[in-house]
């Protein structure tokens, strides 16, 4: 069993999945904590309606250093051992990342390294422009540099010539999900065989 954290700032549609997935016996994971920057974020609103504990931590008044050292104290202290991203629209500190390392997973809505460094419709208006025949989703471990870290799984999905920036969207956002969960069981199979727990 793997003590997850979930970092987002938004909705948090694709962690209904990773919940499905534990609750069906899928996921040998428990989700500790999800933490939001943003007080009216629908993530949290999410956890309540399923009964998990969570937590708006407020930046105001913080560096980005202050504000993930907060951050990390929760983790610790809920003793969490693997950390997801979920539409967490902060660019996270050095120390937070360098503590954190290979514990640290983000899930974005491109086939990276394509459209790195764009977040939400941004990445899927460039897609439309771009002219590609097949976009996705990649989740990867976080690096010091944006969006560029090691590729743990990717999902894909044509792109249709009737395709809007919405419909992208909602098309890739349904393999954010299932990508997560998978990458969170090749976590787990990794660590297990290195004798982590």
């Amino acid at each position: 069993m793997i003590n997850l954290a979930i970092l987002g700032s938004t909705r948090g549609s694709s962690m209904l999945p990773i919940i499905e997935a534990i609750r069906q016996g899928r996921l040998s994971a428990n989700i500790k904590i999800i933490i939001s920057n943003k007080v009216d974020a629908m993530i949290l609103e999410r956890a309540e309606t399923y009964h998990l504990p969570h937590l708006w931590l407020d930046a105001k008044g913080c560096t980005r250093e202050e504000y993930d050292q907060k951050i990390s104290a929760v983790l610790q202290q809920q003793d969490v051992q693997l950390v997801l991203l979920i539409g967490y629209m902060r660019i996270l500190s050095e120390s937070f990342v360098t503590e954190w390392q290979d514990r640290l997973l983000n899930v974005h809505p491109s086939l990276l390294p394509a459209f790195a460094g764009k977040m939400d419709l941004e990445v899927h208006r460039a897609v439309l422009e771009a002219g590609v025949k097949e976009t996705g989703c990649t989740v990867h471990l976080v690096t010091q540099e944006v969006d560029a870290g090691p590729i743990v799984v990717q999902k894909r999905c044509l792109v249709l010539a009737t395709d809007t920036a919405e419909s992208l969207k909602a098309r890739v956002q349904g393999l954010e999900g299932e990508a997560l969960v998978e990458a969170v069981q090749r976590f787990c199979d990794t660590a297990y065989n290195m004798g982590r727990f």
